[in-house]
């Protein structure tokens, strides 16, 4: 039977992705077990909170040289907002803190950029926004037309990602909205909390 492994590190909206999921019809278990990780089809690493704080807690699980492995091996695996961050090789958040280093780039402060290009938006960049396709596309948005409107919460962004940069939303700067290498997927906004949109991401990810 494949399954989809939602990963369980104490960060994160698991049940709301494990919902969308049942909703599509599509096997899911919520784990922090190695083993269940292997034998599951996909893997979704879900994420809100800070960086560090999460990064302390998925390495204190012992999985990160598991999907380290896992992810060489090619299972396909995406990350959902603060997941999707974790994604790359670091974040300046409070900080910096060292990523998977799964996708080449780093995170860092809306604020920050907002600052030195005079930009007067509100932070946390919170609600919908449309996405622009890049010129390279990805089968996870295979469902999805250029210009629907998916659901964001964020205060840090994805930058130098251009190589695996597939959509983007615009906020005052430019939004890395999904981004993918190979098997690694990444979404900065929530599938799960963005209605038809979302779970057709959700689908076309369980389809790879």
């Amino acid at each position: 039977m494949s399954y989809t492994a939602i990963v369980d590190y104490g960060v994160g909206n698991l049940f709301s992705i494990a919902s969308s999921l049942k909703y599509l019809e599509i096997e899911s278990v919520v784990t922090n077990d190695a083993e269940i990780l292997k034998g599951a089809s996909h893997i979704i690493l879900p994420g809100v909170g800070a960086f560090g704080d999460a990064m302390e807690k998925l390495k204190s699980t012992g999985l990160v040289p598991v999907l380290t492995e896992l992810v060489k091996e090619g299972k396909p695996i995406m990350g959902i907002c603060l997941g999707m961050q974790m994604l790359f090789e670091k974040s300046f958040e409070y900080g910096e803190h060292e990523g998977l280093g799964w996708i080449k780039g780093i995170v860092r402060p809306l604020e920050e950029s907002f600052k030195a290009k005079n930009i007067d938006l509100k932070i946390p960049h919170m609600g919908w926004n449309s996405l622009t396709f890049a010129k390279t596309g990805t089968p996870v948005l295979k469902y999805v037309k250029e210009g629907d409107f998916v659901y964001f919460v964020h205060s840090f962004y994805a930058d130098d990602c251009a190589d695996a940069l597939k959509a983007w939303a615009d906020y005052g700067v430019k939004i890395p909205a999904v981004v993918a290498r190979d098997n690694v997927f990444g979404c900065q906004f929530h599938p799960e909390k963005s209605g038809n949109i979302g779970l057709s991401i959700l689908k076309a990810f369980s389809e790879i």
